[in-house]
């Protein structure tokens, strides 16, 4: 009988350890942790938890509180439990008077591995047992029942007494599906004549003493689990009376406990599962377009946007690696990278342009309408990456950067302003080194050597400690030497001493607002400031480095190492100064540790996005992050696509794209979308100029065909400099209501002839992601193709060669002019070892070359670079091309004119 009763335990655990080891061969690290929160001291239950767990292979971790607990320090201890990825299952070993609803509840239902929840109860009794996890010492009551015992259950009479809460509906809700009849309760009226009439006895608590034993029919099958299971008691047990089968606690104690090691490999196998990519289920948004076309906000404003976390989890992020910001934002954890590290990517889309207007071509506009066609009108999994509007132009000229009419990111107004608040993260972190510069520079020439050494190394409690970024200086520095005191006078001169040179200081401080009065300021005129003065300038804040380095970072680990090797500027002695220098990484990267992270938003037709840095485009290398990508191209699956945009024309944005950001991530395009437009190009074929601002000439409203003929070289370039990569051209027509058959269909022939593989308009901006579906159709054609890409030059290469290779294969310029502070300036990061970085021009995008007004495509012209400036923590070397402003300005009229807040709906008015 005893190897009988043995015999089910076994056969779990042989059965579970199997499982897992089956698990294991595809996922070698693979190994559950069931969590145990115990209220007391009797550990009878934890050594075979224990034992039962190192034989199948699990792990458990025990978190022992006093017996005296009360009800909120056991939640607080589940609720920890349940936020920690590293445990796939909890249980609870408390004393009953514990189990209220509340601390039950509290148990995430997919850890809850004893089944004690509402959620895993009501999946069992609606029948979805396959679903969610059935108690275990229910579970023990039915297998000793009908394989030790031998009972077929089937229409037999059951009393369940003495049996509470989830363990007394577990135990109903099994037997009745086995077609038994029962009831419970130790007080149940006629408790003698149901102890008489049944056929098995379930003793779910131990027996009152005014119950006698002779109530219970001799021949009976009885079943005691009145042991406490879960809180570790043992109580007395039945005594040993003839019953026609009597099965102990202990018998059921043991089993359960094999039976929660089954369910704990149950979730195990779940949480590996979730963890793979899988297929989206996304509910897509209806779109009800109306004709003329509303404002952007009002499209915006009326649809009504998923909530975050119904998105993450439609395109399979899980709950915990996600941060959410409101109803409709969150931001994405870099974890999911780790977890889907083996998931093959997605398809590289570029969506970049042709020369645009200053009003824009809707490369935006063309990214949100494409991914909306993939995925809700031809269900292929894509994401659409873009970068985050400055409020520069938001309140400027341009306005808002959420795409336009029926393809926008929605809602527009948390897109355009603050979103998160990574610019402003930004700005704190750009600002803070800067004035760690001018302070250091103050005290260097206000002290002496020892006294600026004491206040660096501080006397706390007696006792001096380098901190772990001065210890990494000294490193740099070739001193050996870990204690404070031990320094030499030369040494601590060395060390306390960055001798700057304020004429090389090359950091500025940057705001996210256009202001023209803040392109040269005067610091330092306050009286404390001890005769110290220079002249400086803001920048706005997406032109600074630390934007460049959030895009181009792959890791938390990378970015702090960027932040703390960009450059500030240059000692006496002609040495690169950088952030490290000035004890100011960390802070630097504490600033930034939230903005690293991706911000999750969705399309109108509810089609996710990535919201993820934004530096500027003529500027600085004008493409989001390199984060967004990646985590994208896991999320999308290998069918899927990813659609990122790039800043101005193709040779501004995709040139960088592919030189720089390629360069830094790895990954490799398949197709560039060129988005073009009518207007843009009857600009470049002769037409009036464009004016933000300024109503269209008739040439751009009405057709003339041979202004679009004569304009297409433009295009034709543009399409000429993508080939130079050796990536598939699509082009996209982004087509105004008066643009019209004969100016469309020229156009797309035109392209097709210059090379293109193929070009389709497109009328998202009327009628949504359905607008598209053509260019989809034809993007999803050329990704099948196998993608020949190169980059443009090595980057060992002479910084001359590299600038001079760009502005001839790129702009079509004859030469480059180099100014003699750009020579200096190179010959300077040369010598400093910094040669070897890519080149990020920053030029006018409202020209192939350096003149703005200078349409088509400018020949035999001569490019002239007035400065040459290096980001080292972003990795690369920028030249200025002519006169380029870092710090844009307001128009007499600017977008703020129009825009307004309803003080009783706090609705935004006039943003566009």
């Amino acid at each position: 009988m005893q190897w009988r009763r043995a015999r089910p335990r076994r056969e779990v655990i042989q059965n579970s350890k199997e499982v897992l080891s089956l698990l294991q061969e595809k996922n070698p690290a693979f190994k559950p942790v069931l969590a145990i929160i115990q209220a007391g001291d009797d550990n009878l239950m934890q050594e075979i938890n224990q034992n039962l767990a190192e034989e199948t292979g699990l792990n458990i971790t025990h978190i022992c509180l006093p017996p005296d607990s009360s009800e909120a320090e056991i939640i607080d201890e589940i609720l920890k439990i349940n936020e920690d990825t590293r445990v796939h299952g909890l249980a609870l070993q408390i004393s009953e008077n514990l189990f209220s609803n509340k601390i039950l509840n509290a148990l995430k239902p997919e850890k809850d591995v004893d089944g004690v929840t509402d959620i895993n109860l009501g999946k069992l009794v609606r029948g979805d047992a396959h679903e969610c996890f059935v108690s275990p010492v229910a579970k023990a009551v039915i297998e000793l029942l009908e394989k030790s015992v031998g009972v077929n259950l089937d229409g037999k009479k059951i009393l369940v007494v003495g049996a509470h809460g989830s363990l007394e509906a577990a135990l109903q809700c099994l037997f009745q599906r086995k077609g038994s009849m029962t009831m419970s309760q130790w007080k149940t009226p006629q408790l003698q004549r149901k102890l008489h009439e049944a056929d098995i006895v379930v003793l779910g608590s131990r027996k009152p003493e005014e119950i006698p034993l002779t109530w219970i029919q001799p021949g009976t099958t009885v079943l005691n689990c009145s042991h406490d299971f879960l809180s570790g008691k043992v109580g007395c047990g039945s005594p040993r009376i003839h019953f026609g089968g009597l099965i102990e606690e202990d018998d059921v104690s043991l089993l359960a406990a094999a039976l929660r090691i089954q369910n704990m490999v149950s979730s195990g196998r779940r949480w590996l599962r979730e963890q793979q990519h899988r297929r989206w289920r996304l509910h897509c948004l209806k779109l009800q377009p109306l004709s003329p076309v509303p404002s952007d906000i009002e499209i915006s404003r009326g649809q009504t946007p998923k909530a975050v976390d119904v998105l993450a989890k439609e395109i399979g992020l899980l709950a915990d690696e996600i941060e959410i910001y409101g109803k409709s934002k969150a931001k994405v954890r870099l974890s999911v990278l780790e977890r889907l590290k083996n998931q093959a990517d997605g398809k590289y889309v570029l969506v970049a342009g042709i020369t645009p207007t200053p009003l824009g071509e809707g490369k935006s506009t063309v990214t949100i309408g494409l991914v909306q066609a993939l995925t809700a009108h031809l269900n292929v999994n894509s994401f659409a990456c873009l970068r985050q509007p400055s409020q520069g132009p938001t309140f400027g000229v341009k306005g808002g950067a959420a795409g336009g009419g029926y393809a926008q990111v929605i809602p527009m107004e948390e897109f355009n302003l603050h979103l998160t608040g990574d610019i402003h993260a930004i700005t704190a972190a750009n600002n803070l080194l800067a004035a760690a510069i001018d302070t250091r520079i103050l005290h260097e020439n206000t002290q002496t050597d020892k006294a600026l050494y004491n206040r660096l190394v501080p006397l706390v409690n007696g006792v001096r400690e380098f901190s772990e970024i001065q210890l990494a200086r000294l490193k740099k520095l070739g001193i050996n030497k870990t204690d404070p005191s031990t320094l030499t006078e030369e040494e601590v001169s060395k060390f306390a001493r960055l001798d700057i040179n304020p004429s090389t200081i090359t950091w500025q401080r940057v705001l996210d607002t256009n202001d023209r009065f803040l392109r040269k300021i005067t610091i330092g005129q306050g009286n404390t400031e001890k005769g110290y003065f220079r002249q400086a300038q803001f920048d706005i804040a997406v032109a600074s480095e630390i934007m460049a380095v959030l895009a181009l970072t792959d890791s938390l680990a990378d970015m702090k190492a960027r932040l703390g090797r960009m450059v500030v500027a240059s000692d006496k002695s002609g040495h690169p100064v950088t952030a490290d220098d000035l004890g100011v990484t960390g802070a630097l990267t504490v600033l930034m540790k939230d903005a690293i992270k991706p911000n999750l938003m969705q399309t109108l037709e509810g089609t996710p996005v990535f919201v993820h840095a934004g530096p500027f485009a003529n500027i600085a290398h004008g493409n989001s992050s390199v984060l967004a990508d990646k985590i994208a191209l896991k999320l999308v699956g290998e069918e899927g696509f990813v659609v990122t945009e790039a800043g101005f024309g193709a040779d501004i944005g995709m040139e960088k794209f592919f030189n720089i950001k390629c360069r830094a991530s790895g990954l490799v395009p398949n197709v560039v979308v060129l988005v073009a437009t009518v207007r843009a190009l009857k600009m470049h074929g002769g037409g009036p100029s464009v004016t933000a601002g300024v109503p269209l000439k008739k040439e751009y409203t009405e057709e003339n065909i041979q202004l679009v003929a004569d304009g297409c070289c433009n295009l034709q370039k543009q399409i000429q400099i993508a080939q130079l990569f050796g990536v598939p051209v699509v082009v996209a027509l982004n087509v105004f209501k008066t643009d019209t058959r004969a100016e469309i269909d020229l156009v797309c022939e035109l392209a097709k002839r210059a090379g293109a593989f193929d070009a389709v308009p497109c009328y998202h901006w009327s009628v949504g992601g359905k607008g598209s579906v053509d260019l989809a159709r034809a993007v999803r054609e050329a990704a099948s193709k196998r993608s020949r890409f190169q980059f443009l030059y090595d980057v060992q290469l002479p910084v001359v060669d590299k600038i001079r290779t760009i502005a001839q294969a790129v702009y079509g310029a004859k030469d480059i002019e180099l100014s003699p502070e750009a020579q200096a300036k190179i010959d300077r990061y040369t010598k400093q070892g910094f040669g070897n970085l890519p080149i990020c021009m920053a030029k006018t995008h409202l020209s192939l070359s350096h003149e703005p007004d200078k349409k088509g495509v400018p020949r035999d012209f001569i490019l002239p670079i007035s400065d040459v400036r290096a980001s080292i923590g972003a990795g690369f070397i920028y030249p200025l091309v002519g006169t380029m402003s870092t710090m844009p300005g307001l128009p007499t009229r600017p977008c703020f004119y129009d825009i307004d807040l309803d003080t009783e709906t706090e609705q935004v008015k006039g943003l566009f």
